[in-house]
């Protein structure tokens, strides 16, 4: 994460129009040397070891936290104490708790404040929330599908690292996969109410170690507008290595989206004539797409790096403007509720309300 926000921030004003002056002022990490090294590859002017430090420097106006889970909260609320804005990396905390006082800490400070789910900035997905908005598949949505899939940890002799932890991640395959397709569902359709779920954890002990995150996660529920909603969140898919995916289904026609794809869109509409109906693919490489207009000619396909790109435009020309920027820390709460509603239905085996 710091290489891909590092990236954003050197490229972001390269290609928008940010009215802003963005320097790459202070990286921080925990290990002098290597963060030395970090910095001078990355483009930073100087490093750091101590991010109170770097939220104490007069001249850093932004502070953005690509921290494991566990420190999200602290150094937020620290951040918009000293009147920060503060980007923080998904998910935005641990759990509701951690959540409700990142919210209070940035209200209380009236400081600028944004999730990075960056996926909300892929074109297609993009458009594919324009077109909903438009009517293009109809007056009602009727299905939801997504199902984010890994394998980086499908292999039982994989050590523990920290995201099997949930004293610093939380929760599994739920937080760091499961919160994409949450935040996308509430970008895209809309909120979501009550949620029934199954989690599961294959491997409980590696190399001796315990592992006491979900290493799956199966949820259906619904939303507010009535629409159904189905995921999946998992890192034991042999041979997915990072697919992310959805099917919406709506009255007069149906979306489909791969992010190993993530330059095509795939359209059905019921209003084609009927001989010649059948999915089309849209390639979101035009000028009139999302983001678009910013980059290269038409077919020229864009990547993973440049939704954090769009992701820091977006914040920065918000920042410049006084707007308020989404996915912010509320949406990062309402994704936490969620969370927090398909653990407890997992393990009470009930369905659970999503508090609002």
């Amino acid at each position: 994460m710091g290489r891909a926000h590092s990236n954003a921030w050197r490229q972001a004003p390269r290609f928008f129009d940010l009215h802003a002056d963005v320097r790459m002022k202070t990286i921080c990490g925990r290990d002098r040397r290597y963060v030395r090294a970090a910095a001078k590859k990355l483009g930073w002017e100087t490093s750091a070891i101590d991010w109170r430090d770097v939220i104490a420097d007069p001249e850093i106006d932004i502070i953005d936290i690509c921290t494991p889970n566990d420190s999200h909260a602290e150094i937020a609320i620290a951040a918009a104490q000293s009147g920060k804005a503060v980007l923080c990396e998904k998910p935005l905390a641990r759990d509701v708790s951690e959540a409700v006082q990142m919210v209070a800490a940035v209200k209380r400070a009236h400081v600028p404040n944004m999730v990075c789910h960056n996926y909300r900035r892929v074109p297609a997905i993009a458009l594919a929330r324009e077109m909903i908005e438009r009517g293009e598949l109809g007056d009602r949505i009727y299905h939801f599908r997504a199902r984010y899939a890994q394998d980086w940890i499908a292999d039982s002799n994989f050590p523990v690292v920290w995201r099997l932890q949930s004293r610093v991640a939380g929760s599994g395959a739920l937080g760091d996969l499961g919160a994409h397709i949450v935040d996308l569902a509430r970008f895209i359709v809309g909120e979501i109410t009550e949620v029934s779920a199954v989690t599961d954890t294959f491997v409980k002990r590696r190399r001796g170690a315990r592992v006491d995150v979900d290493d799956a996660a199966s949820v259906i529920g619904r939303f507010s507008n009535g629409a159904m909603l189905n995921l999946e969140a998992t890192r034991f898919a042999h041979g997915r290595k990072n697919q992310l995916s959805f099917e919406i289904n709506g009255s007069r026609g149906s979306l489909v989206f791969d992010l190993e794809k993530m330059n095509r869109l795939r359209f059905y509409s019921a209003d084609d004539p009927q001989r010649t109906r059948g999915f089309r693919e849209i390639i979101a490489t035009e000028a009139s797409h999302p983001y678009i207009a910013r980059w290269w000619p038409p077919g020229h396909l864009l990547g993973y790096e440049h939704t954090f790109v769009h992701t820091v435009a977006d914040f920065v020309s918000a920042i410049v403007a006084r707007k308020r920027i989404r996915p912010d820390f509320a949406d990062g709460l309402r994704n936490q509720r969620v969370l927090d509603a398909i653990q407890r239905s997992a393990k009470t085996e009930r369905w659970i309300q999503v508090q609002r």
